[in-house]
C-alpha cells in the first residue's frame, strides 16, 4: 500500500511527521556539536529510507530516529521489519557512496521523547544478528 503524501495524510499522521522531522534535526544538531558530519537526512532507496547518516573521524553510522512520548515508547518502535530494511537500505547506499566507513561502520539508534531527551543507543543492531 502506497504511503499518502504529506498533503493528503491526516492531521494526526502531519503532526507526526513534523515531530519526527523535528526530532531529527535535533540529532543531527547534537550530533554536528559531537564533531559527526552528517553526509545524509532521509536518505531514500527502494530497499528503504534511513535517517540519517553521518560519519566521525571514520566511523560511518547510519542512525535511526524514533520520536515518540516517552523514551521507553520509542524504544520499541524499530521493529525486525524495519531493521531488516534499514539494513537493506544501508548497504544500497555503501554501493553508491563507497569510500566512508575506514574506521569502521555501526547502526545507532536515538531515541527522543517529548520533552526533547534523547536516549543514544551505539551499534544498536547488527548485519546477521
Amino acid at each position: 500500500m502506497p504511503v499518502a503524501e504529506a498533503s493528503n495524510a491526516s492531521p494526526v499522521r502531519r503532526a507526526a511527521e513534523a515531530r519526527g522531522r523535528a526530532a531529527e534535526e535535533r540529532v543531527a544538531l547534537r550530533l554536528e556539536a559531537e564533531g559527526w558530519r552528517i553526509l545524509a537526512r532521509r536518505w531514500r532507496s527502494g530497499a528503504g529510507e534511513i535517517d540519517l547518516i553521518g560519519e566521525c573521524r571514520g566511523l560511518l553510522a547510519f542512525i535511526e530516529v524514533k520520536a515518540r512520548p516517552r523514551l521507553a515508547e520509542a524504544a520499541f518502535a524499530l521493529g525486525a521489519r524495519q531493521q531488516a530494511r534499514l539494513l537493506a537500505a544501508a548497504e544500497a547506499w555503501m554501493a553508491a557512496n563507497p569510500g566512508h566507513g575506514s574506521g569502521g561502520i555501526r547502526f545507532d539508534v536515538v531515541l527522543v521523547d517529548g520533552e526533547g531527551r534523547m536516549r543514544r543507543i551505539k551499534d544498536a543492531l547488527r548485519a546477521g544478528g
